[in-house]
């Protein structure tokens, strides 16, 4: 039987600052190459459903990588996140980044719950770059942040400084997920940094896709 995976992509297109934003592309299609790959089925959703904005930065990328087709088309048309999506039905949870997750992400009620219900099953929890986002909000049953005691990898302050955008979100994600009781684990900026913790599997950015997608492939059939 195969596995199945549940990604969950932002349905935000704008910074605080007004600046385009979205999904960063790459942090979706090569983990779902990975996931296909290995035979995985993959049920595709965002908050609002429909069409994921994509950030314009990382948009382009798919004119010099043709095999990101069948992908950047699933995200054309997402499911809505809604009650009838449960961790039950899958193996693992998987959040892409790009800075709209920023912004949807946290607090975000239904996510919430099914971050802790995954995690309460033992199930894989995972995300790279900005897709942790999507852990600061949830509380586990024992009362403490989903990430409090756990070791992570996400895009760092200092990588949010290097592309300038430090001042244009609502949060460094690095030092959040600090103050929430995570330990973070850091590489040098934009360099391939992904890593397990139990259930967890994080990466720091997009050139870490790949690794994260491979972390989550190798926990499954451990």
């Amino acid at each position: 039987m195969s596995k199945k995976i549940l990604i969950v992509v932002t349905s935000a297109d704008r910074m605080s600052n007004g600046e385009a934003t979205g999904l960063w592309l790459e942090e979706f299609a090569v983990p779902y190459r990975v996931f296909q790959k290995a035979g995985y089925e993959m049920l595709v959703a965002s908050l609002k459903g429909g069409e994921t904005p994509i950030d314009p930065r990382s948009g382009q990328e798919s004119l010099t990588h043709p095999e990101w087709a069948e992908a950047a088309e699933r995200l054309q048309h997402t499911q809505r996140l809604d009650g009838t999506i449960k961790a039950e039905d899958f193996d693992a949870i998987f959040l892409p980044g790009g800075h709209g997750t920023v912004f949807d992400l946290p607090g975000n009620a239904l996510l919430g719950k099914l971050l802790v219900d995954f995690d309460a099953r033992g199930k894989i929890v995972s995300a790279v770059c900005h897709g942790p986002s999507g852990f600061v909000g949830p509380i586990r049953a024992d009362g403490k942040p989903l990430v409090a005691g756990r070791t992570l990898a996400t895009f760092t302050d200092q990588e949010e400084r290097a592309v300038g955008l430090d001042k244009a979100v609502p949060f460094l994600l690095e030092s959040r997920l600090k103050e929430l009781g995570a330990t973070v684990i850091t590489a040098a900026d934009f360099s391939v940094h992904a890593l397990r913790d139990g259930n967890f599997v994080t990466g720091q950015n997009p050139p870490s896709s790949a690794r994260t997608a491979e972390l989550v492939v190798e926990a499954l059939h451990s």
